[in-house]
């Protein structure tokens, strides 16, 4: 999965989206806090590639997008925008492919503007970015080609300042940045660094009202902090080979940047420091217990802005969940199966 798949909705219940060999169900909390319901099927009967980016606007509606098989060797880019976690969400409805038509080309990622449009990013058959964002009086724009070339197939969005768009992918020994200058307008390729990022590691974060964040594994097993217009900052050794989760939250009043990967373990690797200030340092502690060996790791904050980390394993759908302890620091509670 591509995104935050762990959600607060905006009723304060928490949700995650799980991802079958062809389609996607949901999870949700019946009441916030409270326990699970099974997991229901989202978007309809259409039959889905594995793979699911989820997006989330400020007014927590989440917004979905899968590739689905069309014609004998060819698929197109689906959506679908769900607003409450135990509504249904709206079928799935196409938005169509990068190239014209094809295959598919890369995992997608989709954020989501102060508007509420989802923009939708996607490695094209050229090798490069492209995207498609819906329009404010509804219907969709057309794809743009945003250049790059030779990219790795999972590129990341986020929401900035004042909800403009951006948009991270690595290249061949480089990584792109892509931008709005301003709400509504075009987004162009802003910055380049020179750097080789591990496949499927890179992990985009606003950080502040005026910057986002980029971590990404180099090659040296290192997890790396980028903020455009800057170098990168060398942050920690990568705690195990999995994705890395991030989320900004309060700790005592402080204002952190929580990481979250699964160790070789089989547990949970937790690390927080002041947002912004990857110069202060940061270390890894593993969480109690062992988990699922193929468990992904998301974080997010409950209806109480409490810190809650999700674990959920691909292979058997079995999740896990912690909260952080009203105590001081990052204390977190065991985890308990849902």
């Amino acid at each position: 999965m591509n995104g935050e798949w762990l959600i607060r909705g905006r009723d304060g219940r928490l949700s995650v989206y799980l991802v079958t060999q062809d389609a996607v169900l949901c999870r949700a909390e019946q009441v916030p806090g409270g326990a699970w319901d099974t997991p229901r099927r989202m978007g309809g009967d259409q039959r889905l590639h594995p793979g699911l980016a989820v997006g989330q606007g400020v007014d927590a509606y989440a917004h979905l997008t899968a590739w689905r098989p069309t014609t004998p060797g060819e698929s197109g880019l689906v959506h679908s925008t769900h607003f409450r976690p135990l509504l249904a969400a709206l079928d799935w409805s196409p938005i169509g492919h990068p190239n014209g038509k094809g295959d598919h080309t890369g995992r997608p990622a989709v954020a989501v503007d102060h508007q509420g449009r989802a923009h939708v990013f996607v490695r094209n058959g050229g090798g490069g970015l492209s995207m498609r964002a819906q329009k404010l009086k509804g219907g969709w724009g057309p794809w743009r080609d945003l250049q790059g070339e030779r990219l790795q197939d999972m590129p990341v969005a986020v929401a900035g300042r004042d909800g403009r768009m951006e948009a991270y992918a690595a290249g061949d020994g480089t990584i792109l940045h892509w931008r709005q200058e301003e709400p509504e307008t075009a987004i162009k390729m802003a910055d380049t660094v020179g750097v080789t990022a591990r496949p499927g590691s890179l992990r985009a974060l606003a950080t502040s009202g005026e910057s986002t964040t980029l971590f990404f594994s180099d090659a040296s097993g290192t997890l790396c902090a980028w903020r455009p217009g800057t170098a990168p900052v060398a942050l920690l050794p990568e705690a195990g080979p999995g994705p890395v989760s991030a989320v900004r939250c309060d700790l005592d009043g402080l204002d952190c940047t929580v990481l979250a990967q699964r160790a070789p373990s089989g547990r949970i690797a937790f690390a927080a420091y002041p947002s912004e200030q990857e110069s202060a340092g940061a270390a890894w502690t593993e969480s109690a217990g062992s988990l699922p060996a193929d468990a992904e790791v998301a974080m997010t904050l409950d209806a109480d802005d409490r810190l809650v980390a999700a674990a959920l394993s691909p292979s058997t759908g079995a999740l896990h969940l912690t909260r952080r302890k009203d105590e001081p620091g990052l204390a977190l509670g065991a985890w308990r199966a849902v």
